[in-house]
């Protein structure tokens, strides 16, 4: 019986952490794209204490984890994983840009420190976020 949860562990942990590093590459790479194009400069606004910029931040790296996680859990092998990780990250990216650019004065709302602005752009990351895992889970 052992033998065989031995054998289990030793088969599956270096697929395990493959993928895991893969995926963790992945959120890596798109976290520091999303900071790039974010219009404004919320990892110092976070530094000065600014809890928008905070909840606009993490609606973000969730936004880009979310559908990642989804592509984890339904590939079939890594190049799978790769490759729809990928493609779920540039659109999430690309969605995470346009909300952005949809909600006029937003940049400077959070800046001030307008939660309530925040609490709503991270919800439309989430929300697309959700969508877009649920496609690719299928």
């Amino acid at each position: 019986m052992m033998d065989a949860v031995l054998d289990s562990l030793l088969t599956g942990l270096p697929v395990l952490l493959a993928h895991l590093l893969a995926a963790l590459a992945m959120l890596s790479l798109a976290a520091w794209t999303y900071m790039y194009i974010t219009p404004m400069e919320e990892m110092e606004l976070i530094r000065g204490g600014n809890r928008a910029a905070a909840i606009s931040c993490a609606g973000g790296l969730l936004g880009i984890a979310i559908p990642l996680a989804a592509c984890l859990a339904a590939s079939v092998n890594l190049w799978d994983l790769v490759v729809w990780g990928v493609v779920a990250l540039v659109l999430q990216l690309i969605v995470v840009r346009l909300a952005d650019m949809a909600l006029r004065g937003l940049r400077r709302r959070i800046e001030d420190g307008q939660e309530a602005s925040a609490i709503i752009l991270a919800a439309v990351k989430l929300a697309v976020a959700a969508l877009t895992a649920a496609a690719i889970g299928g």
